[in-house]
Order: structure tokens, then sequence, then C-alpha cells
């Protein structure tokens, strides 16, 4: 373990504070919080942070002058062979700042798309990934030389490999138009995967929410999925379906999506299209929310503002707030529309399958129908298709009562007894 320790690359983080209305896409202390948790996740130590209070960046180095020069002698005086700063820097930015420091320079949307190089395990995802990346090199590829170095790996040195990227730029458009076109086959497949759904009648709920909000383990604990969890960001990238079955019979194929990020690159998003347009064609969205972040308000708007984005605006949402086994995380947020819960402990998960069937289309209701003895293979598909309560022999038929949906329900008005 201290030798794992030692070998952490060293970091500095970085950003500008402009005091813009804009609060999430501002640098503050819950950005620069997040941004070292990115560091730690792609496995850096951050080792120091640097924040400047300026109305705009420096159209030429970000930081002015004199912090810059501040931000230099913080990096030999610290041994730092990294800085990553708060926001996207453009390509004279990056190789400004990066020749004034003489060590490497990321910005944050390369932190997250290295990490999703990282953490990419199916063919899609590391497709989706790579594209992403070459998308945001293609114009910054004259600033990328130190980046570009890759024989000492380290942070921001995952992805496409060793292409030569500042004097290949026809390699790379060649490389990303192959890309979008394999990228473009997987969304076929997928668009004909939900309409394969669609025609035989599946529900499906999707689980969306902000990185490390509890998305998979929450999967595990409701369908025994047994996908990777663990307590960092983007831990999985993966879409994973897995199916339960409501009390009342009715399947409900839950899809895990990608995690939300403020300041997500928008080369991800678009990557990412086909994966996300899963929760844009659900029925319904679960919204995961970590209750016991200080930033959890602003979390749900940015996942807002994604799911907007990507056309799931109008969807049927269960608010979930995860986490409430930490003290005092969900004191105060009941308003009458949320459901809390703890993925991990199992609390309110009964609340949460309850809410779900409340939502998701098809709801089923208590009937009670005699059925006669001479409509025996009405009652033989209920008992295949539907849900019995109770059953009873009569001397006018059986009596049950079943659960059906209104569209079933109007096939058997006929056989309905009034109990009151």
């Amino acid at each position: 373990m201290e030798k794992r320790e030692e070998n952490k690359e060293k970091v500095i983080i970085a950003g500008l504070h402009t005091g813009s209305r804009d609060y999430i896409n501002d640098t503050t202390d819950e950005s620069m919080r997040e941004l070292g948790e990115l560091v730690d996740t792609a496995g850096g130590e951050v080792v120091g942070e640097m924040v400047q209070n300026r109305p705009m960046p420096d159209s030429g180095t970000y930081f002015g002058e004199g912090k810059l020069e501040e931000l230099k002698e913080a990096v030999e005086a610290l041994d730092v062979t990294l800085v990553v700063f708060d926001d996207e820097l453009s390509p004279i930015q990056l190789r400004n700042i990066s020749d004034i420091l003489g060590v490497r320079v990321l910005d944050r949307s390369m932190l997250i798309l290295d990490i999703f190089a990282m953490r990419a395990r199916s063919g899609e995802g590391k497709l989706q990934v790579e594209l992403a990346q070459l998308k945001y090199q293609l114009p910054r590829l004259r600033g990328m030389g130190l980046e570009l170095s890759r024989t000492g790996g380290g942070i921001g040195t995952r992805g496409p490999g060793e292409t030569k990227l500042e004097s290949d730029r026809r390699h790379i458009r060649t490389r990303i138009a192959a890309l979008e076109e394999q990228i473009h086959e997987i969304k076929k497949h997928r668009e004909l995967l939900r309409s394969r759904r669609h025609k035989d009648g599946h529900i499906t709920g999707a689980i969306v929410g902000y990185t490390n909000a509890g998305k998979s383990t929450l999967l595990n604990r409701l369908t025994d999925a047994g996908v990777f969890a663990e307590d960092k960001l983007f831990a999985t990238l993966d879409t994973t379906s897995r199916a339960i079955t409501l009390e009342d019979n009715r399947e409900i194929i839950l899809i895990d999506t990608v995690g939300f990020i403020r300041k997500l690159p928008h080369y991800l998003v678009e990557a990412f299209k086909s994966t996300l347009e899963e929760a844009a064609d659900a029925d319904f969205v679960i919204h995961v929310t970590d209750a016991s972040s200080p930033e959890a308000d602003n979390h749900i708007t940015v996942v807002d503002e994604v799911l907007k984005d990507i056309g799931a605006g109008g969807k049927p949402v269960i608010n979930v707030y995860n986490k409430c086994d930490i003290e005092n995380s969900c004191v105060g947020r009941d308003n009458g529309k949320n459901v809390f819960i703890s993925a991990k402990t199992g609390q309110g998960i009964q609340d949460l399958l309850n809410a779900i069937a409340d939502t998701a289309p098809g709801k089923k209701y208590e009937r009670t129908l005699v059925i006669p003895y001479s409509d025996g293979g009405v009652l033989n598909t209920l008992h295949t298709s539907e849900k019995v309560l109770s059953e009873e022999y009569t001397a006018d038929g059986v009596l049950i009562k079943v659960l059906v949906d209104e569209a079933v329900f109007g096939s058997l008005k006929q056989y309905e007894i009034n109990e009151g």
C-alpha cells in the first residue's frame, strides 16, 4: 500500500472563480473538490490547489501572468509532474501554459476522458471513448506535445495510443469517420432492440443520476445484477439491463446508465448518445441523488439539464434520494414526491418498488370476477398471464380476485361482480 502511494503522480489542481451567476459551470469549492476526486479516480495525488478570482480567463494563458508565475513556483517546489485545470482550455491556452510551466497540463475534459478510457470495458464503450478523445484532440494537436508523449504513461495518456497525433491529422479524421460508422451501426442495433422491446410490450425504466450517486448499487439491490460498484466517480460506464417482477406480475426492465457530472464534455455526451438514448426511450426515469452530498440540489439540476438535452425531459420521473443511512442526509427533504432509500442497507426499497408500480405503464388493479365454468379458457389465460389473488368455486362459476390492467379488464367487464 505504501508503495502504491509513492507511485502516484503528483498533481496540482487549478481553477478560475469568475463569480458568475452560472454557479454550476463556475469554479467553486465544490467543483475543485470534485476535480480532486477525479484526479484520485485517475490514480493521481493532489498535493496542491490554486484558484484565481478573475472576471474572465485570459485568452492566452487562462490565469493572469502573475498567478501563472506563482503556479510555476508551486510546481517546482512540490515536484509536480501534472497540472489539471477545472475548465476546458483552448488550444492556445493549453500550449502556452504547458510551455510556461514545463510540465504536462490537462483540463477537466481531458481528465474525464482519461477516466472514461480507463473505465470502459465493453467494445462499445471503448469505441465511444476513443471517438470522444480524438474529437477533443484534433483541434489541439499543436499544443499537446507533452501530453502525446506516452513513453512514461500517466494520467491523460490512456486512449487512442501512440499515433503521432501532432503530425497525422488525416489519420485522425479517417479514424473518427470509421468510429462514427461503427457507433452508427451499434446505434441501429440498439434501436432494433428497443423496437423489439416495445413490440413485445416490455416496460423499461432508466436509472439516471450524478456520478457516484449509487445507481449501480441500487440496480444490484433490486435485481442482484452483480454490477461493479465502487465509491469512485464513474465506477461503471457500460449500460446494464436487468428485469424485475412487480407484485402484480408486471416485468420491468431496469437500465443502468452512465453517470453525469458538471461540465460534462460535449464530446462525451455526443459519443455516448446511443447509450444515453436508453433514458430518452424508457417509459419512465428513476433519478437517483446522493442525499448525503451538500451539493445534492445542484446535482439534480445538472442531471435534469442533460436529460433535456437528450430528449428525456418530459418522462415520468421517480425522484430517489439515496444514502439515507448516513445521519441527517435525508432530514427536511420530504415533500411528498420523493422516495428515500439506502441502496447499501435496503432501507426504503419497498417504497421505491411501490413508486415504480405506480409510475410504470400498465398499472394493475384488483378486480373480482366470476368466470362461468363454460369459459374455462378465460380462467386458464388469467392463471397464465396475470396474478390471481384468490379463487373460490361457486354455483355460478369460479369466483376469483385478480390483478389486471385497464386494457385486459376491458375484455373481462362482463365477468365483474360488485361486492358492495
